[in-house]
Parts: C-alpha cells; sequence; structure tokens
C-alpha cells in the first residue's frame, strides 16, 4: 500500500511540475548560450576579438551571482509562481533587447543585466524541487529538468543556425539581431504560463488526492526533522559552513570548464574544418545531447545505488578525459568525438551534485545555502569563456585552452571524492491508511 501511493505521488508531482520547471531551464540556457552562435557573424559585423567575446560571454556570470541569494530568499518569501513569474517576464526582455548592441560596451552592459534577470533561476528551481521530491527520488528528479541544460544548445543550435541564415537581412537587420529578438519573446510569455499553471506547496496541491498528499507531505516533514535534529541552521552557519564552501569550489571548476565549452563550442566546431554556419549549429548539438544521456544515465544509478561522491567524480574525470583526448587529437572526426564524451562527463554530474547540496540543509537555510554555493560557483562562468578567448588570442588555437579545462574538470573530479560519503537513506514517517501525516 505504503510503495503504491508512493508511486503515485511522484508520478503525479513529476508530470505537474517537471514539465514547466524544464520548460523555464530550456529557454534560460538558450538565452544565455545563443550568443555563442550570434557570434559567428556578430563578432565580425562588430569587430569583436576572442577576448572581448570571452569576457562579455562570461561577465553575464557576474550579475548572475550577485542576485543569487536574495533571489532565492524572495522565492521563499512571495512563493515560486510569483516570483518565477517575475524572473521570465524580466529576462525574457532582456534577452530580446540584446539585439540592440553595438560594441564592447553594450555588449557588456547586456550581458551583465541579463545575469541579473536570470540570477535566481537556478537556486529556484532546486530549492523549489526540495519542497516536492523526497531525498530518494530527487537526483532523478533534478536531472529530469537539468537536462533542459542541455537539450537547450542542442535544439537551440539548429533554430539558431537557422535564425542567422534564415532571417539575414529581413527588415534590414542581420539574423543574429532576429535571434535575439525572436529566442526572448517567448520567454517573457511563459511568465504567465508559470503563473497560472506552477504549483506552489504540496499542502495545497489540488491535483494530489488525500493519500497522496498525506504521504507527500508526511515525508518531507520527516526528512525535515531529521535534518533538524542533527542540526538547526541559521543563516550565518551557511556562510561558514565548511560543505557549503568546498561544494562551491568544486562547482566553480565544473562551471569553468562547462561554460568555456558551451559558449565556445561553435567556434570550437568550427575550427576543426570547413563548416557553414548552418552545419556548425547541426553538429554542435552532438556533446550536448550526449550530456543528456550522461545526466539521466548517472543519476539513476546514483538514486539505485545510494551513493553521490564516486558517481560525481566518476563523471567529473570522464568530462577530463574527453577534454585531453579532443585537444591532443589531429584527426577532426576523432577531436569532435573526445567532445562528445566530454559533454557525457561535464554534464552527467550535475543531477547528482544538486542532489547533495540539498541534502545536509532545510528550510530558509537550504534556500539561501543552494543560492550562496551557485553564486560562489559562478566565478566559473566568467572565468571559462574569458581565459578560452585569452588563450585562443595569444595562441591562435583552442588546443591549450582545452588542456586548460580539463585541468579544471579534474580538480573537481579530485574534490568530489573529499565529500563526506553519506549514504541515502528513505525517511519512514507514519502514514495512516487515509495518508494522515503524524502531528
Amino acid at each position: 500500500m505504503h510503495d503504491d501511493i508512493e508511486a503515485r505521488t511522484i508520478r503525479s508531482v513529476t508530470l505537474r511540475t517537471i514539465p514547466i520547471l524544464f520548460t523555464m531551464l530550456f529557454f534560460s540556457y538558450l538565452d544565455r548560450v545563443n550568443v555563442g552562435f550570434a557570434a559567428l557573424r556578430m563578432n565580425q559585423d562588430l569587430g569583436f576579438s576572442a577576448s572581448i567575446f570571452g569576457f562579455g560571454a562570461g561577465v553575464f556570470f557576474v550579475g548572475y551571482a550577485l542576485l543569487e541569494v536574495p533571489s532565492n530568499l524572495m522565492l521563499h518569501r512571495l512563493g515560486a509562481r510569483r516570483w518565477f513569474c517575475i524572473i521570465l517576464v524580466t529576462w525574457g526582455g532582456i534577452a530580446a533587447a540584446m539585439a540592440l548592441t553595438r560594441g564592447p560596451l553594450s555588449f557588456y552592459a547586456f550581458r551583465f543585466v541579463l545575469g541579473l534577470a536570470e540570477g535566481g533561476l537556478m537556486p529556484g528551481v532546486i530549492y523549489y524541487l526540495t519542497s516536492w521530491f523526497p531525498a530518494a527520488h530527487r537526483a532523478r528528479a533534478n536531472a529530469k529538468y537539468i537536462i533542459a541544460g542541455t537539450l537547450a544548445p542542442t535544439i537551440g543550435a539548429p533554430i539558431s543556425g537557422l535564425l542567422l541564415t534564415g532571417f539575414d537581412g529581413v527588415a534590414g537587420l542581420p539574423g543574429w539581431q532576429w535571434m535575439f529578438i525572436l529566442e526572448g519573446i517567448p520567454t517573457a510569455l511563459l511568465g504567465f504560463v508559470v503563473l497560472a499553471l506552477l504549483p506552489d506547496r504540496p499542502e495545497a496541491a489540488p491535483f494530489l488526492d488525500p493519500a497522496e498528499r498525506g504521504w507527500l507531505v508526511a515525508e518531507l516533514a520527516a526528512e525535515r526533522q531529521g535534518l533538524e535534529q542533527t542540526r538547526h541552521y541559521s543563516l550565518l552557519d551557511v556562510a561558514r559552513n565548511g560543505k557549503v564552501w568546498q561544494l562551491s569550489v568544486m562547482f566553480a571548476c565544473t562551471l569553468t570548464s562547462l561554460y568555456g565549452l558551451l559558449l565556445w563550442l561553435p567556434q570550437i566546431v568550427k575550427s576543426l574544418g570547413g563548416l557553414s554556419t548552418l552545419q556548425v549549429s547541426l553538429v554542435s548539438g552532438g556533446p550536448f545531447l550526449c550530456g543528456v544521456a550522461g545526466t539521466l544515465i548517472l543519476s539513476r544509478l546514483s538514486d539505485r545505488a545510494g551513493e553521490r561522491k564516486r558517481h560525481l567524480a566518476a563523471a567529473s574525470f570522464l568530462g577530463a578525459v574527453g577534454l585531453v583526448g579532443s585537444a591532443l587529437s589531429t584527426n577532426p572526426y576523432l577531436a569532435y568525438a573526445f567532445l562528445c564524451v566530454a559533454g557525457a562527463g561535464i554534464w552527467g554530474g550535475l543531477g547528482v551534485f544538486w542532489t547533495i547540496v540539498g541534502s545536509f540543509m532545510t528550510g530558509v537555510a537550504a534556500a539561501a545555502g543552494i543560492a550562496l554555493i551557485n553564486t560562489l560557483a559562478q566565478v566559473g562562468g566568467l572565468v571559462g569563456p574569458w581565459f578560452i578567448g585569452l588563450i585562443r588570442d595569444w595562441t591562435g588555437s583552442f588546443t591549450a585552452a582545452l588542456l586548460a579545462m580539463s585541468g579544471f574538470t579534474l580538480a573537481a573530479a579530485l574534490i568530489a571524492l573529499t565529500l563526506e560519503d553519506r549514504p541515502v537513506r528513505r525517511a519512514l514517517p507514519s502514514v495512516g491508511l487515509h495518508g494522515t501525516a503524524p502531528q
């Protein structure tokens, strides 16, 4: 009976929340990384060097980091529906306004403000999931929406390529401007869909029957009680917690490689051979598609084994191997295959990582802790793209840049092995025949 209620409840919650979260994250990544495809034309039109583009692509993460903690605290106060709507409408308008870029300063400004607008989404979604999915199901739940971050460039790559080429010259505007406009507007409209459809908390979920609602509320309450009995964290405790800083450094290393590869991949692929802009946009989806597979497979394996840190370390190590292999391969097909291996590893560990982050705090401390880890780690989002641009200008190739990224990914693997090994155990609250939670 218990297992039947559990399966029904998780299925209902998944169907109602994950598609909405997936769509939000899809447009988030599309609007932050489409600049990598715009660069195939925009850099030449505006006279941007590799280092100018790299800094502009990365400065997004400075703005992104500044508002993560305040944004998660606002979400805790206002509720997910209203706050996510505000975020989506704001960043959708700014993403479309990227079409007004005229030079380096306006490029830096738009990217910085776009980061400010998007900063609350990812930590907000992670915190939101801790209010809906028990720990034993959380890695798979995380994986099901996190893959939007890899599917966005996979699906968005050919869309961006078609907009760049198909709309070039329409109404006198270059294709990269149309790409920003036509990919930004749907995000703003999505905000109103989220306001109408996203449920705030399980206690008032109309799509759950009383037994399902009772089981879920009791399960989550038991987990929160267990965490609070182990340690009650204040906001000051969050800021000085060693595990928060350990996870932050590890994630910063991961993001250095992830965003370096994500924002430069179209130009890396173009450097492997004489492909057209449309061909590059089609081929660039391969590493991201491998990232989707890696995320789903590793998260399922981790949940089944009830183990996190070794799965996370294995993913980062695989990413490092892929980057080294691509850097050292002289055959363009082999170099591309290794980029796919790197994508599977670098993205493959994200679902497991965010499960660890949400496993040792509760309540407002969890909201602040998740946001703080993501905030501190965003230095990697600035360093990765900028570092690649500087090395590209200095050496004239991507070889040294890929080797440098592999070093950051290997460092993430080593840090993962030092994490506390805490087996995942299911909380077992007492649930009555009608799903009544204990008082």
